[in-house]
């Protein structure tokens, strides 16, 4: 079977596996969501990019000798509902690429990447980003049992911060303005400046 190397090769409405995910080579980035392929948007301006390096700074230097580690896209993280045991590549149909994600299960790194739900996610949205996208990635997080979601919004200057309840449901805990100074639920003493973070 010639290999994937083109996107035009996949159908659009198929459903794929992690397991297909992992034969491609392809060019282009994408995503699966429960099996369907996103094409994720072109390569991060340059807000985008300043703002993932902003935050990685402080965070990564916060877990410094610590148990916990932050990783920066490209980064596959296979996610399944949490309600399910640990599934094979063949019975797994989600695979992301968060812009920045917090692991503190050592277990759940592999050669590929991490293997099930990261601790906390942050998502820099970009103008390409849909509404459909970033719904399709909220209820993906939530049911997959990512403790704590931050989404980033680069031109209003906010963060959005969701934490998951006892329901398994996530609130919205936090919109902190871009003067403020943010503080992710899990690691309260981990204290970002947002006015740095949206600096020019």
């Amino acid at each position: 079977m010639a290999p994937i190397t083109q996107l035009s090769q996949l159908d659009p409405d198929g459903t794929y596996s992690y397991a297909d995910y992992l034969t491609w080579q392809l060019e282009e980035s994408v995503e699966l969501i429960k099996g369907k392929i996103m094409a994720m948007s072109p390569a991060p301006n340059v807000k985008h990019q300043r703002i993932a390096l902003k935050l990685l700074r402080p965070i990564d230097n916060y877990f410094l000798r610590k148990s916990c580690e932050i990783f920066i896209a490209p980064f596959d993280v296979k996610l399944y509902d949490r309600r399910k045991s640990l599934l094979t590549n063949r019975e797994a149909f989600s695979v992301v690429q968060p812009d920045l994600c917090v692991i503190c299960d050592q277990d759940k790194l592999t050669e590929q990447g991490c293997d099930g739900a990261p601790d906390w996610i942050i998502e820099i949205l970009s103008p390409g980003n849909s509404r459909r996208e970033v719904r399709l990635k909220y209820d993906l997080y939530e049911e997959s049992g990512v403790i704590e979601y931050w989404l980033v919004f680069p031109y209003e200057q906010i963060v959005q911060q969701f934490v998951l309840d006892d329901s398994g449901k996530y609130q919205l805990r936090a919109l902190y303005p871009g003067n403020e100074t943010a503080a992710p639920h899990l690691f309260p003493d981990l204290q970002i400046d947002l006015n740095d973070v949206f600096a020019e």
